[in-house]
């Protein structure tokens, strides 16, 4: 029996358990990539458990989300990063030298390696046949100091791709047809694997689109094979020597499989509020909106860019339009200039932003109160963009560029025959974003540097108020928001943790305080979204010992655990409907309960109502939660 890529990644790195699908497994990690956002707190963690050196063969730090550096605090956080990757042997790549994903991407992607981030689209480099995975600082944490990844081994489905692109139709509306076909949680609990004769007719670029936004979907990653694609692209990049092949036997046999005629697609727009909301271009084509931009770890590709500039070439950006670009990397913006991209850009109206994140997580470019905006960008949870009940629409970066030219949202198959996109022979090559470690120089903290905090040991029994009640798709953006007035404090527990729920329910903050220890209420995939730690931290700092959901997200369920707060899903998701917020719910025997893995019992004294929820864990997970988390765990001395 022939196995495919992804198993044979898996078994290559299996450190620990059986890779059948459900199991828990331990993975080797070769290479760890660090934000200014997650990767700071990850860098305090590793700190704080004492390791004496990083172990991973290649870890580089990224100074990419909290680029505007207004005051200190972004700015502190950077020389943090800067020294203690110095120290243990990372590489810091400096603001302005590009997104995390897309950089890494170009510089340190190795077919056959395995990939641990700090954040969720780190699945990006499964493009050149890596194992790319995101997840919580603490688990990043962990692998620093040489522990192997631990997750639950998902289903393996196999995407069969036929057909090829019609014009105007892009790599985006690949991802958001998925999207549209299953939902954001259509892939909870499995890989994807791309293989297929329309394969072959996917650039590089564009594949490292679909797996990027595959983070959408709630996959655990997704995977392309190692194939002359792969090998042109790193060779334009001077990086040939890198290139190896990785395939899946013709043999293979997966879980699970999807057909996917490229042919069959057209331009698609996904609608505010969730990315899963797609509809096709037609059906919003001639909304207006004020403002229009490309980039984001998505849609930042030289293949993005140079697509917008063809299009809007010659032409001017409509007056009521601000149009920004985010080349996803300081190559690709270098290689814009030799090529003489900027000039037409510039001449049609266009913004050229720095390489960041940027507005992707609502750090500056935030639209005006009340105002649409059309996006190349991954994400479009209410708030993210910075600002209360916005209204973001997703789409494809020709998709965009269209509308910027006419004011409002525009079927890209209306201007006629596509333009001709090229790639470079070469890519530029400068290295000049690139601090190398040497393992010296003192470590300086900032004060807004604030010392990590330990959760508490799982409590025998447990009687607290509902301090919040959800429905179903809470994201990280809707627990802890996104923007610059909250992403400066992501080295600052307490402080960030003010922000909880800020744009949900203004009182969130206040109420769990007084109440001294909380549960919170949600529905189906709470938690979805972003990676961000803050999501579990905040709360925890804030008294929340248990969340009660129909069910979670991955990576979030993960991090609860980390910070010995008790996820746990309703055993009837009927139950949810029965509570209301400031309820007092009382779980006798929980420590009992969690430690023999059984059902746990929830009484509500409001109504007498008794129902049971369920938190499977494996041995190792339910050490750590009992203990209060990873840190409280390994200062136990039982880690």
């Amino acid at each position: 029996m022939g196995q495919s890529l992804t198993r044979k990644l898996i078994e290559s790195h299996l450190v620990a358990g059986k890779a059948e699908a459900g199991e828990e497994i331990g993975i080797a990690v070769d290479q760890v990539l660090l934000t200014d956002t997650n990767g700071t707190m990850s860098w305090l963690q590793f700190e704080a458990m004492g390791f004496p050196r990083a172990v991973p063969g290649r870890i580089v730090s990224y100074a990419d989300h909290n680029v505007y550096q207004v005051d200190s605090r972004n700015s502190d956080d950077h020389r943090y990063m800067q020294a203690v990757s110095r120290r243990y042997g990372a590489v810091f790549s400096k603001p302005g030298n590009g997104i995390c994903h897309q950089v890494h991407m170009e510089s340190f992607s190795i077919p056959g390696q395995t990939l641990l981030g700090t954040d969720s689209h780190t699945p990006l480099c499964g493009a050149a046949g890596m194992l790319a995975i995101g997840a919580g600082g603490l688990d990043v944490a962990v692998a620093l100091g040489g522990g192997p990844y631990f997750f639950q081994m998902p289903q393996v489905v196999r995407v069969h791709l036929t057909g090829a692109l019609q014009p105007w139709v892009t790599a985006k509306d690949v991802i958001l047809e998925l999207l549209r076909r299953l939902t954001v949680r259509g892939g909870s609990g499995k890989i994807f694997e791309y293989g297929g004769p329309g394969l072959r007719s996917l650039l590089a670029a564009q594949r490292m689109t679909i797996a990027n936004m595959g983070a959408e979907l709630g996959l655990t990653t997704s995977v392309f094979p190692s194939d002359e694609v792969t090998r042109s692209f790193l060779t334009r990049l001077g990086r040939g020597e890198d290139w190896r092949p990785a395939a899946p036997d013709e043999d293979a046999t997966y879980d699970g499989e999807i057909e996917l005629d490229l042919s069959s697609i057209t331009p698609l727009v996904a609608l505010p509020g969730s990315p899963d909301r797609v509809v096709p271009v037609e059906d919003v084509a001639g909304t207006a909106v004020e403002q229009v931009m490309v980039g984001s770890c998505t849609n930042g590709s030289w293949h993005d860019m140079a697509s917008v500039t063809e299009v809007i070439r010659g032409r001017r950006v409509h007056p009521s339009i601000s149009f920004v670009l985010f080349p996803g990397s300081h190559k690709i913006l270098e290689t814009m200039a030799r090529e003489g991209l900027l000039a037409d850009l510039l001449a049609a109206g266009a913004i050229v932003s720095e390489s960041s994140c940027g507005a992707c997580a609502g750090i500056g470019h935030v639209p005006a109160a009340g105002a649409k905006s059309l996006r190349a960008f991954n994400r479009n949870f209410s708030g993210r963009s910075g600002v209360k009940d916005d209204e973001v629409y997703l789409c494809s970066s020709v998709v965009a560029a269209a509308s910027a030219l006419t004011g409002v949202i525009t079927d890209p198959r209306t201007l006629g025959p596509p333009p001709a996109v090229t790639l470079p022979p070469r890519f530029a090559s400068s290295t000049a974003g690139f601090v190398e470690p040497d393992g010296g120089g003192e470590i300086l903290r900032g004060p807004n540097i604030k010392p990590v905090p330990l959760g508490e040991p799982v409590a025998e029994a447990l009687e607290a108020p509902v301090v919040i009640k959800l429905g179903d798709k809470v994201s990280t953006d809707d627990i802890s928001p996104a923007g610059a007035a909250v992403l400066v404090f992501r080295s600052n527990i307490p402080a960030i943790s003010e922000f909880c729920f800020k744009y949900v329910d203004a009182d969130f903050v206040a109420r769990a305080k007084a109440a001294g220890r909380g549960i919170i209420v949600g529905g189906e995939t709470y938690g979805q979204g972003s990676s961000r730690e803050a999501a579990a931290t905040g709360p925890m700092y804030l008294g929340v010992r248990a969340v009660i959901a129909k069910s979670f997200a991955r990576i979030h369920r993960t991090n609860l655990i980390n910070w010995g707060v008790v996820p746990l899903v309703f055993d009837d998701p009927a139950a949810w409907a029965g509570i209301e917020r400031d309820d007092r719910l009382r779980l006798p025997g929980l420590r009992a309960a969690l430690a023999a893995g059984e059902q746990v019992m929830v009484v509500n004294a409001r109504t007498g109502a008794v129902f049971t929820a369920s938190c499977v864990l494996t041995p190792r997970e339910r050490e750590i939660l009992l203990d209060g988390g990873i840190l409280a765990h390994t200062k136990s001395g039982r880690a």
